[in-house]
C-alpha cells in the first residue's frame, strides 16, 4: 500500500543527521496512527497525546495531531523506507 495515501508532507532539517518531520493527511491520520501504534514498540506515552516509539532501529515522536518526528537517519529513502514498514 502506497505511503502516500497517509502522508500529506515530509520535510528535513539541516545537518548531518538529519530530522524528519512528517505530516500525515488529515482524513486518514486516525487509520495511520493506529497502525503505527500497533506496529511500532511504545517507549513512554504522555497523556495519550504523545508517543515516544521505536521502530527497527529508529526512534520516533508521534503525536496526535498527525506529525511525527523522525530524529537522526540518513536520508528521504530512508524514511519513507520506515515509513512504508510501519504503515504495512
Amino acid at each position: 500500500m502506497p505511503i502516500q495515501q497517509y502522508i500529506a508532507r515530509i520535510e528535513e532539517t539541516c545537518g548531518e543527521e538529519k530530522d524528519f518531520i512528517i505530516v500525515l493527511k488529515y482524513e486518514k491520520k486516525e487509520e495511520a496512527i493506529n497502525k503505527i501504534l500497533k506496529n511500532a514498540t511504545l517507549i513512554r506515552s504522555i497523556s495519550g497525546i504523545i508517543y515516544d516509539l521505536k521502530f527497527q532501529k529508529a526512534s520516533f515522536r508521534l503525536y496526535k495531531n498527525g506529525k511525527i518526528i523522525f530524529k537522526k537517519l540518513k536520508d528521504k529513502k530512508e524514511v519513507e523506507t520506515l515509513l512504508e514498514n510501519l504503515l504495512s
